[in-house]
């Protein structure tokens, strides 16, 4: 069972997870201003994906380009992943391609730990991503373990495109911000990112 097949009901069933949601997750954010190339780039693509409203679309012309702002905002000392296979733990259903995956090493031709994982939302419903978020999250904590590098907590986000919902899993501690993070102005999300990449 891929990654997309997980509800939220049925991540926390499966993996005795605790929901967490009654916080920002992120409330002192220091806003980073994007670079010029961003903003012309998304005064051009945002109408037109938009107008055309898919997921590929949205994908292509708002997404990616936000990530890539992120990872040369990191002077490209992460790597940046889209559609890669993350097969984990089949029998437990971690297994597929995540839309995006964020890296903390700059190796960009295999994935290596940790993880921040990057869902589109299906239809523009962030909440109906959460649990393929979330499953993604847990595959990336085993990953990181399995690879000797546990860390404290996993991110992870569910997107339209124009709205942006975090993710936090710390042990069995799954948070989830209860406010959606606006695409404009860009300042506040790539602040979260890039706390998120200290």
């Amino acid at each position: 069972m891929p990654y997309s097949q997980f509800t939220l009901k049925k991540l926390v069933k499966d993996f005795n997870l605790t929901i967490e949601e009654s916080f920002v997750l992120f409330p002192d954010t220091t806003p980073v201003p994007p670079s010029d190339f961003l903003v012309e780039l998304l005064e051009k693509t945002v109408p037109l994906a938009l107008a055309t409203d898919t997921e590929k679309s949205r994908s292509e012309m708002i997404i990616f380009p936000v990530l890539l702002e992120v990872k040369e905002q990191k002077g490209n000392e992460i790597a940046l992943f889209s559609g890669n296979d993350f097969t984990v733990d089949i029998s437990v259903g971690l297994n597929g391609n995540p839309d995006f995956l964020i890296s903390l090493d700059k190796e960009q031709y295999f994935i290596s730990a940790p993880i921040i994982t990057i869902v589109e939302a299906k239809n523009n419903n962030l909440n109906s991503g959460l649990g393929q978020c979330g499953a993604e999250m847990v595959a990336a904590k085993i990953f990181n373990e399995n690879e000797g590098r546990d860390v404290p907590a996993i991110y992870g986000c569910v997107t339209s495109g124009t709205a942006w919902k975090f993710l936090r899993l710390s042990g069995d501690i799954l948070s989830i911000d209860k406010l959606e993070v606006s695409l404009f102005p860009c300042d506040r999300l790539l602040g979260i990112f890039l706390s998120i990449l200290k």
